[in-house]
Order: structure tokens, then C-alpha cells, then sequence
């Protein structure tokens, strides 16, 4: 099996003011492909700490790449030190010239002294177009071993991983193969999840399985080595299935797939539409609803309610259910999930009322309790929940409980 190592360089790294997201994006990718990532450094701007890094990674790896300082600016030195390393001088690249001056006239950009040092490229280097940015990416193709240097800017980085250095690298990926599936799970604790898979040797039967908790749900991430690309998959597969078969209702997507977005494709499908009423979430709810290009096919409206006089006067909710009941009660939730749906003419509508904290709370309202409402022609209800007493995970975690009862009620999944 091919060995990789990932090199990150900037000061900001090692001081965090930045965190290194680089280095995972890196990794999870050269993984897909059968490349295993050894070692990750990070070293800071200094010429001599950076060659001994470039030494040490060639001389225990078939991959190298690294991320960040090929900017224009004078504490950008990973060109120079290349140069250094690779003994190769800098010249003029017409086709980078050429990009670098289009990308400049969109961005309505002039020319400067430091966009023509952005133009320069080591001689014995190979152009790793950059697509999205001023500094060109760099291949050093040696002795069976692969060595790319690409900018630190992560949507840059990314763009040229993904259209060149990992398809350069599958074709070079021998002898083995891995393939991962990632299921994507809401709804359950990752201790419940374990409990309910049971025997995981029973399931896996030779592949691996981690298991990866966030705070808006658990990832099953599936890893099978095998000699073929076509085993690795059905071992996957088969896996897959096994795992489905026990807690399919909790799973709702795979790989990179968002809660919003399967639950934008169900409401597609079934030509419906929604409308959320927002208290504790502020609107989160409606923001990743409307992440997913195209749904204005099924997002009507969204609506902040954070006051008791706004759920009066926008939604039309009843002042005496408020004073009675508390505006964090099940009777406000579902009064304002019907509430928007009938001002919206959605078919659908969603809402989220309760304490994020850190105050707010008493004894019978903690801090962390949020109630979720939903409503659609045939069913009114709200479900209760507490999600502890950190305020952004509260607001994050209801916003995705909220979407996993939507897709559920759709999917007329208990």
C-alpha cells in the first residue's frame, strides 16, 4: 500500500488561530483511493524547520503534500523552499499568466508586482492548476514518488485535490484497495446505536466500522481493504445492508449527505411544501433548508419569533395559551407550527420553542428543554426534548431534530 504524509506550513497553524481543517479534508481523500496517511506536520514560516520536514516525508513516503505559503506576501515561503529542496530554478508559466490575468478581470482586479511573482513556477515542477485562486499548485514526479504542494486556502485546496492530485493518484494506487461508506444516523445516542447493532463482529466479518458522534447525530463510517476495487465494494455492500437491517429508521443519508437535503427531496417527490415558525433557533432551521439549491420548489416562508408579541401578532396565537401554558410549552409549540402553516399555505409547517440557556431556566423549565412542533393536514403534535446546556449545540441539535421529525412524518416512520 501506498504511504502518504500531509504537511501543513503557517504560523497561524501552530499558534491556532486557524484550525488546521487541511489536513482531514487531505486525508479522508487519499484514503478513498487505497493511500494511507502516516503522519501529519505542521511546521511554522521558517525556511530550515520546512527542508527538514520536505526530508523526512520523502524519505518515509511514496505521497507528500503539503498546504499553505504560496502567497505573494514575504512570510510566504514554501516556492522558495521547494526550489531549494528540488534544486530547480523559478520561470514565467504562460498558461498560469494567462488564468491569473481572466481571474483578475472578473474580479474587476489590477495588475500588481506580486500577481506577476504568482506567474512563476519551479522549473522541474509539473502545473497543478488552480482553478479559484492566484497561486498554481506544483507536482515534483520523481523516483515513484509524488510530491504536490498546493495553497492553504482550504476552498482552493480542495477544488485542486478533488479535479487533479486525487485523480493523478488513483492511477498510480497498486496492489490494494479501501473503500468507505459513511451512513448517516439522527435520532439516536451512539451508546443505543452500538446496543442495537449487537454483535459488530457478526456485521463486519472482516471489514472495520468507527463509529463517529457529533453533536447532531453519529456517523458510521464502513472501511473494507481488499485486492480488487469490485470486493472492497461488495464488502461495503454487504456490510451496509447488515447494518440497515438492524437501524435502518435512524439512518438518513450516506457520505456526504445533509438532513436538509434528503428532506428537500422528499418534499420534492411528494410535491409538498413547508414553512417554519422559529423561537430557540433563531432561524437556523430555515438556513439550511435554503442551502439546498432549488428549494424554493418547497420552501415557502420562515418566520423568527423570538418574542411572546411576535408568536401573537405574526402567527395569531392566542395570548391566554401563552400565559396559560408558557410560551416553552407543547400547546405554543403546535399552536405555532399551525399557526405557520395556515399563514404560509404551506403543506407542512415546523417550529422550535425553548431555553437555550445559559439563563433562562427554573425547575420545571431547564435549560436545554426545547419543545418541536409540526403540523400537516391530518396530524398536529409536539415532541419534548432537552439537549443540555451548551446554547449553540441546543440550537444546533434542534435544528436537526426538528428536520429528522420532518423526514420521519414524511417517511411515516414512527
Amino acid at each position: 500500500m501506498m504511504k502518504a504524509e500531509i504537511i501543513t506550513i503557517g504560523d497561524e497553524l501552530l499558534i491556532g488561530q486557524i484550525v488546521n481543517s487541511n489536513q482531514a479534508y487531505i486525508a479522508e481523500k487519499l484514503n478513498t483511493i487505497g493511500i494511507s496517511v502516516e503522519r501529519m506536520t505542521t511546521v511554522g514560516d521558517e525556511l530550515n524547520p520546512v527542508l527538514a520536514a520536505f526530508a523526512e516525508a520523502r524519505s518515509r513516503t511514496d505521497v507528500c503534500i503539503v498546504t499553505g505559503g504560496l502567497g505573494p506576501t514575504h512570510d510566504d515561503i514554501t516556492r522558495d523552499a521547494v526550489c531549494t529542496f528540488f534544486q530547480s530554478d523559478l520561470v514565467s508559466n504562460l498558461e498560469i499568466r494567462a488564468h491569473v490575468e481572466a481571474l483578475l478581470k472578473t474580479r474587476n482586479i489590477g495588475w500588481t508586482p506580486a500577481h506577476e511573482h504568482q506567474t512563476l513556477l519551479p522549473r522541474k515542477a509539473k502545473l497543478v492548476p488552480n482553478p479559484v485562486g492566484t497561486a498554481p499548485g506544483m507536482l515534483f514526479d520523481q523516483d515513484d514518488k509524488y510530491f504536490f504542494v498546493l495553497p492553504g486556502v482550504p476552498y482552493e485546496m480542495k477544488e485542486m485535490i478533488d479535479a487533479t492530485v486525487i485523480p493523478y493518484l488513483s492511477k498510480k494506487v497498486k496492489g490494494s484497495t479501501i473503500r468507505h461508506l459513511t451512513l448517516r444516523t439522527s435520532g439516536i445516542a451512539e451508546s443505543s446505536l452500538a446496543h442495537q447493532l449487537g454483535d459488530i463482529d457478526d456485521i463486519l466479518r472482516g471489514a472495520r466500522l468507527a463509529f463517529l458522534p457529533s453533536s447532531t447525530g453519529v456517523r458510521l463510517r464502513i472501511t473494507a481493504l481488499e485486492r480488487t476495487e469490485a470486493t472492497a465494494e461488495a464488502k461495503v455492500r454487504q456490510v451496509e445492508q447488515r447494518i440497515r437491517a438492524k437501524v435502518q429508521k435512524y439512518i438518513y443519508g450516506a457520505d456526504e449527505e445533509e438532513l436538509e437535503e434528503v428532506v428537500g427531496k422528499i418534499l420534492k417527490e411528494k410535491n409538498l411544501t413547508i414553512a417554519t415558525a422559529e423561537s430557540c433557533t433563531g432561524g437556523l432551521i430555515a438556513d439550511r433548508i435554503t442551502d439546498i439549491s432549488g428549494s424554493s420548489a418547497y420552501f415557502l416562508e420562515g418566520h423568527t419569533v423570538y418574542s411572546d408579541a411576535s408568536k401573537v401578532r405574526i402567527l395569531g396565537i392566542p395570548e391566554e395559551l401563552i400565559k396559560t401554558h408558557g410560551a416553552v410549552s407543547k400547546e405554543v409549540a403546535e399552536a405555532m407550527a399551525s399557526g405557520v402553516r395556515a399563514i404560509s399555505g404551506a403543506d407542512i409547517g415546523v417550529s422550535t420553542t425553548g431555553i437555550a440557556g445559559p439563563t433562562g431556566g427554573s425547575l420545571t423549565k431547564p435549560v436545554g428543554l426545547v419543545w418541536i412542533g409540526y403540523s400537516d393536514k391530518d396530524t398536529m403534535l409536539a415532541l419534548k426534548f432537552n439537549f443540555g446546556d451548551n446554547r449553540r449545540r441546543t440550537k444546533e441539535r434542534a435544528t436537526q431534530a426538528a428536520l429528522e421529525l420532518v423526514r420521519r412524518r414524511l417517511l411515516r416512520i414512527e
